[in-house]
């Protein structure tokens, strides 16, 4: 990945439809409240659409990752992407879980549902992002349309959280300048990711200036304070897919089979060639193609 001052440059071989995305500017929205401010961007639908989408991501991630990819969708619906909280712009926190996070899912569809008519909500989430969409999905059965959820790691309900210890706590690092901090940019896991330029790109929107130096755009806090689901079934009702990489290191082993063993009741499953955990970095036209297909 090429790391210069200028991102453009950078990214001179991303293909011409990345340009002709990343170029149209979405509105910036904010939810206030005292836990920690609530980010997300929204582009309008071009047709008045009753849809609202809602794209979710990962852990440690931010709601530019999907700005390559959400205008696609504005034929169809209203489409909104956030920053969970304690990453992207979104305010830090005392405290994280996934159920909070859900509830800022919540508070958005009400917020947009009272300035605007709504009649279907589709919500799509990547790893991390994706159990949050099927938390949402099951605690509001009747708000939500269609979920998918995207190589999303599922533990059983039955997971004792008590026989794996966590890992050592992150301390916040500061870094001397914009290029020294790039540099040390990753995936999570890491993969390799043939489209450099996309990655080179969420790159540059990790990152922010602070008096203390250059620092990532999450709270370090997190990896390790997250509540997640433990002893926790989803029980959604609406049409569900779930889309995984041929080649990821969270579907390895066992690890699909027991969704597969969990869920294949409730959920479709569609298998994606060529690519790792990062599946919307890896075929960000095939995940386009699936949602337009899968929901409009």
């Amino acid at each position: 990945m090429r790391i210069t001052d200028n991102l453009i440059k950078d990214i001179a071989n991303a293909p011409d439809w990345f340009f002709d995305t990343i170029k149209i500017e979405p509105s910036e929205c904010l939810i206030e409240n005292p836990k920690g401010n609530l980010s997300y961007s929204k582009w309008d639908s071009d047709s008045k659409s009753e849809n609202l989408l809602i794209l979710i991501h990962g852990t440690g991630a931010h709601k530019r990752w999907w700005y390559p990819i959400a205008p696609h969708f504005t034929k169809n619906a209203n489409v909104i992407a956030v920053d969970l909280p304690g990453m992207g712009d979104s305010g830090f926190r005392d405290k994280y879980s996934i159920k909070d996070f859900g509830q800022c899912i919540i508070s958005i569809i009400e917020k947009e549902k009272s300035n605007m008519l709504i009649e279907n909500v589709f919500i799509v989430g990547h790893s991390l992002g994706g159990q949050v969409a099927a938390y949402v999905a099951s605690e509001e059965k009747e708000l939500v349309s269609s979920l998918i959820m995207i190589d999303t790691f599922i533990r059983p309900p039955d997971w004792d959280p008590s026989q794996h210890e966590g890992g050592p706590l992150r301390m916040i690092k500061y870094y001397p300048d914009k290029t020294t901090i790039l540099k040390r940019f990753r995936l999570l896991p890491e993969q390799e990711c043939l489209n450099d330029w996309f990655v080179r790109y969420i790159s540059e929107h990790s990152v922010r200036k602070t008096e203390e130096g250059w620092r990532w755009k999450f709270d370090d806090s997190m990896f390790n304070s997250l509540e997640r689901l433990f002893g926790y079934q989803f029980s959604f009702g609406c049409p569900a897919l779930f889309v995984h990489g041929a080649n990821s290191l969270l579907m390895s082993g066992n690890i699909l089979g027991n969704i597969k063993k969990m869920y294949s009741d409730i959920m479709e499953f569609e298998e994606i060639p060529g690519a790792a955990h990062h599946v919307p970095l890896d075929k960000p036209l095939e995940i386009i193609d699936i949602i337009k297909k899968r929901l409009f």
